[in-house]
This record gives structure tokens, C-alpha cells and sequence, in this order.
């Protein structure tokens, strides 16, 4: 009883200085799980048209094709860091309060912002790195997305049951009633936008075209989303219970994968139909065969592994350790470890530049980043 008295401490100290947002929500809950393990309690290449990242949720650094550029957010600046590592140049631009999570648009170039300090989404230039437009769009917008080829940016808001569209054409914003999600992915090949709340239970799936939506049960306390646009399968990390759904096209329940402890991030090299998985609370990264639906590999990882990504043509995989201050290189051919990283304090996101072979990481300290040169790291699979 002591155990669970300090626990619910911990978590009303977590909401107070947290500011029950979850712009760190989803850090405070794994951060919460991990602590109720501890204790002993029991809880239940990337397409080469579309941008890619390496973050589950929120999207913190992105990478855009069609610039060659990496956007990664500084949330307390309000800022936004460009990368062109073809340049060698990096430049700071200012965005709306609090930026949250970004997306690349890869028809027409640009960086859309989502800002959850005021409500906003700041549109940026891919060529000249200016802000073009601000868009009001409600309170607390959380996840965003762009489906490049339908022309359109999608964005939820945390407490609102409301999808919000914004059109890339004229940065008109509309709406769709959709649930209450936390987490968004979308299909540019069929215009399907997946739904996510973190204590629904469902997954919603909308189609964009008919604005149809549909839901399947995937279970509470889901957390983290990646899609194989080629197979159009959809894999969502269960963090209470240690396992992954693949939810298949066509099928209306999940196939459950098991995997390490608190399951938080996902990717998928699609060249190999291989799945990645960071398990936060045992140090580990799951490797899941994507045409057996089977578990292949755990591999070693530094302290709390948050997030994962994917350099599809290398066959290489990198983990960000945020308590170790590192990144995990993986062989994506071998399932070994290749390096341990310096990465600068807590990495938290990161992402591949798939031409440079560079890796951009987000670090919670003082929202720095860094940027580490992967090109040097060979795959059995070259």
C-alpha cells in the first residue's frame, strides 16, 4: 500500500508540473509505468516520395525529400532548427507558442508546425525557410500529418473530438468528428488516416476521401503508430501490455506480437519489411519479421530507449537512449549492435537524412540538438 500511495504521489506531482499536457504526457506515463514495474505492480527505404521520421509521437524532426532539409522543434524557444546537410547550414525560425510536432508536405515543400502554447500552425517556405502563414486552428493541437498527394494536413487536438483539415492549397480549415485522438498516421497511397487515443481502447479509421469512419479494438493504453504504406499494414505499440498489434488490410481484429516491456516506438524498414520496436522499461529493441508476424531478435539498448528510426538504404537502425545520453546503431542485417552513439543530453526523437546518411536527434536539454554521421557504419547487408 505504501508503494501505491507513493506512486499516486508521484503521478499528482507529474500533473501539476507537467501541466496535464501532453506535450510531455506521454513521457510522465511511461516514466509512471516504468516506476509501477520497478515496484513490482503488474500492468495488464521509407517510400522515396514522402517524407519520413523517426518519432512515434509527437513528431519532433522531420525529413522532407523534396528540400533535403530536417526540421527539428525547440519548444521552449518557440523555434523551429532547418538543416540542409547538402549546404552545411543550419537556421533558426520562429513559430508559435510551444511547438509540439511537425510534418513535411513532400508535393509542395513545406513544414507544417504544430503549435499547442496557442493553438496554432505555423506554415513554413521550403526554399526560403519563411514562415508563410499562422493558422488558427483551437486549443491544444497535438499530432500532424500531411497526406501530400490529397493536398491536405491533418492535426488532432488533445480534448477535442474533432479532426482538423487544413488545406495545403489555401490553409482553409475544416473539420471532422473522429473520437477523441491522441495519435494520427496516414496512407498517401489510399488516403486513410489512422486514429489513436491513447485511453479509448479503439482505433479510428478514417477515410479521407468519404470522410467514412470506422473504429477496431485494439485495447487501452496504446501508444505508437508506424505503417508499411507497401503492405498497408499498421502496427500500434501496447505499453501496458507488452505486445504489438498488426492490424492487417481487410482484417477486422489484430494479430498481438509480444514484445520487451512498455513498448513506445516503432519503425519499419520497408525494403526488408522489417519492424523495430524500443521497449522503454527493459533496455531493448524488439526485431519483428513483418511477412512471418513473428519475432526475430531482441537486441541490447542503452537506458530507456524512446524512440526509433530507420535508414532504409543502409540497412541500419538507431535507438535513442535518453537516460544514457546515446544512440544504438543496430545492423539491421545481423540484428547486432554496430556503435553506441553520443547523442548529447536525453535524445528523444531522431531521424534519418536517407541521402547523407546523417542522423539529426531532438534532446530534451534545453531542446538542443545533435547531428551524428551514420555514413561511416556498414551493414552486413551492403
Amino acid at each position: 500500500m505504501k508503494y501505491l500511495t507513493n506512486l499516486r504521489l508521484c503521478t499528482a506531482a507529474r500533473r501539476r508540473n507537467l501541466r496535464v499536457r501532453r506535450l510531455s504526457g506521454w513521457l510522465a506515463a511511461t516514466a509512471i509505468f516504468a516506476f509501477a514495474a520497478q515496484l513490482g505492480i503488474t500492468q495488464t527505404p521509407a517510400n522515396s516520395g514522402e517524407p519520413v521520421t523517426g518519432l512515434n509521437n509527437p513528431s519532433a524532426t522531420v525529413y522532407n525529400p523534396t528540400t533535403g532539409k530536417v526540421y527539428t522543434l525547440d519548444a521552449e524557444a518557440g523555434a523551429v532548427q532547418i538543416s540542409d546537410d547538402a549546404a552545411g547550414t543550419t537556421v533558426r525560425v520562429k513559430v508559435g507558442a510551444e511547438p509540439v510536432s511537425i510534418a513535411a508536405d513532400s508535393n509542395n515543400g513545406r513544414a507544417y508546425v504544430a503549435n499547442a502554447g496557442d493553438g496554432t500552425v505555423s506554415v513554413i517556405d521550403g526554399k526560403t525557410d519563411a514562415v508563410l502563414a499562422t493558422v488558427a486552428i483551437g486549443a491544444n493541437p497535438y499530432s500532424i500529418a500531411a497526406d501530400s498527394a490529397a493536398g491536405k494536413i491533418y492535426v488532432t487536438r488533445t480534448y477535442s473530438d474533432h479532426l482538423t483539415v487544413i488545406d495545403a492549397a489555401t490553409n482553409q480549415v475544416s473539420g471532422i468528428k473522429a473520437g477523441s485522438p491522441d495519435l494520427l498516421v496516414v496512407n498517401p497511397k489510399t488516403h486513410i488516416i489512422y486514429l489513436l487515443g491513447y485511453e479509448g481502447g479503439n482505433l479510428v479509421v478514417l477515410n479521407g476521401e468519404t470522410q467514412a469512419v470506422t473504429e477496431s479494438s485494439v485495447g487501452m493504453h496504446a501508444w505508437g503508430m508506424a505503417l508499411n504504406s507497401d503492405t498497408g499494414t499498421l502496427y500500434i505499440a501496447r505499453i501496458g501490455n507488452a505486445e504489438v498489434a498488426v492490424l492487417k488490410p481487410g482484417s477486422a481484429s489484430p494479430i498481438m506480437i509480444p514484445t520487451g516491456n512498455i513498448p513506445c516506438s516503432i519503425a519499419i524498414n520497408p525494403q526488408t519489411n522489417m519492424v523495430y520496436v524500443a521497449n522503454y522499461a527493459d533496455n531493448s529493441v524488439t526485431a519483428i519479421d513483418g511477412a512471418k508476424d513473428r519475432v526475430v531478435a531482441k537486441i541490447p539498448a542503452g537506458e530507456r530507449p524512446q524512440a526509433v528510426a530507420v535508414d532504409a538504404g543502409r540497412n541500419l537502425i538507431y535507438v535513442a537512449n535518453t537516460r544514457a545520453n546515446t544512440v544504438t546503431a543496430i545492423d539491421g542485417a545481423t540484428n547486432k549492435v554496430l556503435a553506441t552513439l553520443e547523442a548529447g543530453k536525453a535524445p528523444y526523437a531522431l531521424v534519418v537524412n536517407p541521402v547523407s546518411g546523417k542522423l539529426h536527434v531532438a534532446n530534451m536539454d534545453k531542446m538542443s540538438f545533435t547531428v551524428l554521421d551514420g555514413s561511416h557504419l556498414q551493414s552486413q547487408h551492403q
